[in-house]
């Protein structure tokens, strides 16, 4: 019962998705991570479909392409982006460590928390619009493999904030179960890559990932001392925006 329960905090913490309510305890927490990459599962499946339906409707570039851009914040709640977002003002501040972290708390948006959100939303858009449908399956692997990465980091890298909520999971989360499932989706995610895109986008594509989980570890504890909720919201963001620009571009270079 534990591992629903686990299953149920997953859903109700990281997206909007109806789920009945459970005792937010350290050990109803301690396999929720494992069960994180299922929302990006649900996110890629409507992304696919939505594409799907596009085209059996004709619709135009500009409603396809800002309806799959706003799908994973109809889905999440705009929890990442708003941790891309808070990322954003600290980065942008270049303030010293402990002035970034109190930034990162702010509740406030700030003009570069304003102007990265629309940024980010503008090109995810034009992506979405240019996603050839025959690439859409591959969506799956991109939400999925980027709350794989997020997770595994959660287990690995060292945290800038004790007692926030992301720290809260690191500590009650099973640690190697975790680590597991990650990989188990990584390895899928790979898989349904090269299945459906080849070998060459699926490389690229794990290629991209690999960077941008690189770059999240340096920048995180060089700028921050470690990872925070808002931090491993930035990943996901950039992640994801990273990955579906492989599928878009390599659908079209195919």
């Amino acid at each position: 019962m534990n591992v629903i329960r686990s299953l149920v905090i997953a859903f109700s913490t990281y997206s909007r998705i109806p789920m009945p309510p459970v005792e937010w305890s350290d050990e109803n927490r301690r396999y929720a991570m494992c069960f994180f990459p299922m929302i990006g599962v649900v996110i890629g499946l409507l992304a696919w479909g939505w594409l799907a339906l596009s085209d059996t409707l004709n619709l135009n570039a500009v409603l396809r392409g800002a309806v799959g851009a706003l799908l994973p914040l109809l889905v999440t709640g705009g929890i990442h982006m708003d941790g891309f977002m808070d990322t954003c003002d600290a980065l942008g501040s270049h303030q010293p460590r402990e002035r970034k972290l109190e930034i990162l708390k702010d509740s406030h948006a700030g003009a570069f928390a304003v102007m990265g959100c629309m940024g980010y939303l503008l090109v995810l858009a034009g992506l979405f619009a240019e996603l050839p449908l025959r690439s859409a399956p591959l969506l799956v692997g991109v939400f999925a493999l980027s709350r794989a990465l997020s997770a595994l980091a959660l287990v690995c890298f060292p945290s800038a904030r004790p007692g926030g909520m992301l720290d809260g999971f690191a500590r009650a989360a099973h640690r190697r179960r975790v680590s597991l499932a990650a990989w188990s989706y990584i390895a899928l995610s790979a898989l349904l890559w090269i299945a459906a895109g080849g070998l060459t986008q699926g490389a690229v594509a794990l290629a991209a990932a690999g960077l941008c989980f690189a770059y999240y570890h340096g920048m995180s504890e060089r700028q921050f001392g470690g990872v925070t909720g808002d931090l491993a919201g930035w990943f996901v963001q950039v992640t994801e925006l990273a990955l579906v620009a492989v599928v878009a571009l390599g659908g079209r270079l195919s």
